[in-house]
């Protein structure tokens, strides 16, 4: 990753196909989804919804993905490439100069927008393609996989159309400009501007000229209108922006469920074999990032996450609750590979779901109530929480409390080893503890001395289990001594206070075990794949948020400044970094990181009072 391809003004790159890296730009619409890299290539997106088969599969296609799963349009010579989103929106402009100085510019978004009283937001695409200055020649190239890169996808075309048939869905591209240039990747000349509508099997009967700059301005206003209700930190403003846009990209609005990350596979480090599905709805990720926007004020993303909990709740009637779901709420997640995709730079397997829904993780309790409890409190809110709601989330909190002293996989997943984790349990009593709180609320008395009690009996297991006298320290299990960063946010989850000589002591030593540079390890010790090679980012903005709340405030800035230093050209970071900072590894972009930069970002700026 080159540091220098900073937001707002990254550098030219060449349109020719590069090895790949995670310098990708996301857009989508809360239902469709894609990423296009630094040649303006769809490389990446699934249908129909973002655990679906990948019909632009190329970043999963080996060293470079360029014969096919991709989306391109390309200059007859070579050329340079300038890439930029439309302020406050997920909209990408990409100009293209070819060799003779000619210019054409292309727009990609997903449709959304306000209609008929709903927000309409399809499956789908729009690609405009406008001449900017001399005369660029240009050719499309269209190649859709199917069944995860087992087969190209079947191709037949319309007086203004093209379908792709294979896969989970038929696409239908619609375009005003000759269906034969695209069917035979033709190169042509480009007079006058070209719009294409990729989607569902569906006619579109209207000028698809007019159709799509109208869906552009509808959608430019829909996404600037809703930045404007975000309760942004004076500094750091664009990056701040970016992340909450992206995060909102991760929502599949239909259910409220909230993806991790909107890919599969990338691995952790090079060879490493850590190759995660993670286009689902881990409830642990889904709190972290409610958290985040309701610190910026984005009420709409938690209302519609609480709808997809309830169901969750509902179906559990007081039992087992997995630590992530399909989109759908599917519960079934069994993993599998797809034989037929090499992988990010050819290092497999290609994983479809993920085995984790099956682990015990007992953090999720905690993650369920502290998602919920502000509903019981925020009048804002269109639906806000009821007695009802308190009494069925009850059953969550006598499971956190059951399960608080009980092994689990921890939040890190181990697939091989289990114990009883500090954050987990910590998580378990944060449950009690907000249940407590929003009984208060409601006037429930007798619950809320039951709630109380609940939390103060694990806060004491705790406090004799996990802390360690002979170290002076919290441990990262139960009557151990090892040491995860997920220590780390005691400080978040209010159990300690930063100034508590116990928590000074383990960030001491999570600093001393963890830390390699600027850069946060989640553990140091090896797992089943191994020992980490790589950082995770979001453990390096817990530390940030710790350091400072400790009272070293400038050294908590300039290790968050090392931060948005290493983000992509498109603002955003993936799940890890080299230890060395040159690379991002993970699935991208990873929501966890995406958190910890806003989280970050509001607790290190200066108050809009100092300029006022």
């Amino acid at each position: 990753m080159n540091r220098s391809a900073q937001p707002g003004n990254p550098p030219p790159s060449s349109q020719t196909a590069a090895p790949q890296n995670l310098d990708l730009f996301p857009i989508g619409n809360c239902a469709a989804s894609a990423l296009i890299d630094r040649a303006g290539r769809f490389v990446w997106s699934c249908f129909p919804r973002v655990d679906g088969d990948p019909a632009f599969s190329a970043l999963l296609g080996g060293d470079t993905g360029e014969a096919r799963g991709f989306w391109s349009v390309e200059a007859e010579t070579e050329a340079s490439v300038r890439q930029s989103y439309l302020r406050n929106t997920p909209i990408l402009t990409t100009e293209i100069t070819d060799a003779t100085g000619a210019v054409f510019q292309v727009i990609d978004f997903a449709p959304r927008y306000r209609q008929f009283g709903r927000v309409y937001r399809p499956m789908s695409f729009v690609r405009i393609i406008r001449p900017i200055s001399g005369v660029p020649h240009i050719r499309i190239r269209m190649r859709p996989t199917a069944n995860w890169g087992a087969s190209d996808a079947e191709v037949t075309t319309g007086s203004n159309h093209l379908r792709y048939v294979g896969g989970e869905m038929t696409l239908r591209l619609t375009t005003d400009t000759a269906v034969s240039h695209i069917a035979q990747e033709r190169l042509f000349r480009l007079e006058e501007p070209i719009a294409m509508f990729l989607g569902p099997d569906e006619g579109i009967e209207a000028d698809i000229q007019a159709t799509a700059e109208r869906m552009l301005h509808e959608t430019t206003s829909y996404w600037r209108g809703w930045v404007r209700t975000l309760s942004i930190p004076l500094e750091w403003q664009e990056a701040v922006i970016r992340a909450a846009i992206t995060l909102k990209l991760c929502a599949h609005e239909e259910t409220g469920a909230i993806v991790a990350a909107l890919t599969t596979s990338i691995p952790e480090h090079e060879g490493s074999q850590r190759n995660w599905d993670y286009r689902y709805c881990w409830l642990r990720d889904a709190y972290y990032v409610v958290q985040a926007l309701n610190r910026l004020g984005a009420a709409d993303m938690l209302e519609n996450y609480l709808g997809y909990l309830r169901n969750l709740i509902d179906r559990a009637k007081g039992g087992h609750i997995q630590p992530l779901y399909g989109v759908g709420l599917e519960a079934d997640l069994t993993e599998r590979f797809a034989p037929d995709l090499p992988g990010y730079r050819g290092m497999g397997p290609v994983r479809i779901g993920n085995q984790a829904y099956e682990h015990l993780q007992h953090d999720v309790y905690g993650q369920i109530v502290l998602s919920t409890v502000q509903a019981f409190f925020d009048e804002r809110l269109l639906r806000p929480a009821t007695v009802e709601d308190f009494h069925a989330l009850e059953a969550v909190g006598e499971r956190a409390f059951a399960l608080h002293d009980q092994p689990d996989a921890s939040l890190w997943e181990f697939r091989g080893r289990e114990a009883v984790h500090t954050y987990s349990a910590m998580m378990c009593w944060a449950a009690c503890d907000r249940l407590g709180n929003a009984a208060g609320q409601l006037g429930l008395a007798d619950r809320a001395a039951h709630w109380n009690a609940r939390a103060a009996q694990v806060r004491a297991t705790i406090e004799a289990r996990a802390y360690n006298p002979a170290l002076g320290r919290f441990a990262a299990t139960f009557g151990g001594d090892q040491l995860d960063a997920s220590l780390l946010q005691l400080v978040d989850v209010r159990f300690a206070a930063p100034d508590d000589p116990r928590m000074a002591a383990t960030l001491k030593a999570v600093e001393e075990g963890l830390r390699r540079g600027p850069y946060m390890l989640r553990y140091a010790i090896p797992d089943d794949f191994g020992e980490p090679k790589t950082a995770f980012n979001i453990c390096t903005f817990w530390l940030i948020e710790v350091l400072h709340l400790s009272g070293r405030a400038e050294e908590a800035r300039a290790l968050f400044e090392e931060m948005l230093g290493r983000r992509t050209a498109a603002g955003l970071l993936s799940e890890d970094i080299t230890l060395d900072g040159a690379e991002l590894w993970g699935n991208y972009p990873q929501t966890y990181s995406l958190v910890g930069l806003i989280n970050c970002a509001n607790m290190l700026s200066r108050p809009w009072t100092s300029v006022r």
